[in-house]
């Protein structure tokens, strides 16, 4: 268990950096183009900062996969959420970004509200899994990343409102993913991990989120549209260890009463994060993104 917590703290701060890395590299690769998919994996991937970023990132999905063997669904995610606070010093420290009071407060409240969600779970038994609301779950999120990205491509959504449908989207894609996987790691025996299909269900998750948050990267302000992603990703998880590993709401009225203000947090804390964001590189940061 808290080998599990060590890697899931480790993967936060991984992913979050990878995000600004990968968002330093996708502003300067064409435009991602649904018709084109491998042209636009090639364009992305021949930018040296956005190559760096997917290294790390495949890093950090590593240790998220240790980290999802060895503890909660939720536990994991509520450790994951603090790269909000990670993603938020890195941007300024290191990135050139400024972002406002209102930024700060929103990754704060969202970040506390997915801690508690996750440090008030209980610890995990055996495993215990549903297969029918597996089933359910993760049709019905799968059904929403899609829809979310049909919706951005609308020729009446304007950039920024199209950055933050594709950052959601990619978000709750990559939560299916990670429920798929979570429930991979318990499967019997590594043959019928492999040929599961929920391994298909996570690889084609995996594929629509790549593009879906390498384009909200380039149309939209970077960590506005990483903390976005961030977020939905991790609250369809949590959703998902709930639903289908029967990881109970709370202990007692005061438990569960304590993890619903939690979701409300969350949604408020989301909801303050997207907000005007300027960003300030200075000259040396700005030649080096230009070398690449």
């Amino acid at each position: 268990m808290i080998l599990g917590l060590g890697f899931a703290l480790v993967s936060a701060l991984g992913t979050n950096l990878s995000g600004l890395f990968k968002a330093r590299g996708a502003v300067l690769a064409r435009p991602v183009s649904v018709r084109h998919p491998l042209r636009s994996a090639a364009d992305l991937f021949g930018q040296r900062w956005f190559a760096i970023g997917w290294i790390l990132a495949l890093f950090a999905w590593g240790l998220h996969i240790e980290a999802l063997a060895l503890a909660p669904l939720s536990t994991v995610q509520a450790i994951l959420s603090g790269g909000l606070v990670f993603l938020a010093v890195f941007a300024e420290r290191f990135f050139g970004f400024h972002l406002g009071r209102r930024q700060w407060v929103g990754m704060t409240i969202t970040a506390a509200g997915l801690a508690v969600i996750g440090l008030t779970a209980t610890a995990e038994g055996p495993q215990r899994s549903s297969l029918a609301a597996l089933i359910a779950v993760e049709a019905a999120i799968l059904a929403l990343g899609v829809g979310l990205v049909r919706i951005s491509t609308r020729r009446d959504v304007e950039h920024h409102g199209e950055a933050l449908l594709l950052a959601t989207a990619a978000g709750v894609l990559f939560g299916v993913s990670d429920v798929a996987i979570k429930y991979l790691t318990h499967a019997h025996g590594p043959i019928f991990g492999l040929l599961s299909p929920w391994t298909l269900t996570a690889l084609i998750s995996f594929v629509i989120s790549f593009y879906a948050s390498a384009r909200s990267l380039q149309i939209g302000n970077a960590v506005e549209v990483i903390a976005i992603t961030s977020v939905a990703a991790n609250f369809s998880a949590i959703l998902g260890g709930i639903l289908v590993f029967g990881e109970p709401i709370g202990t007692g009225p005061v438990g569960i009463i304590g993890r619903l203000l939690a979701f409300g947090l969350v949604i408020v804390g989301a909801a303050l994060v997207p907000a005007p964001l300027r960003a300030t590189f200075n000259r040396s940061s700005s030649q080096t993104v230009t070398s690449c």
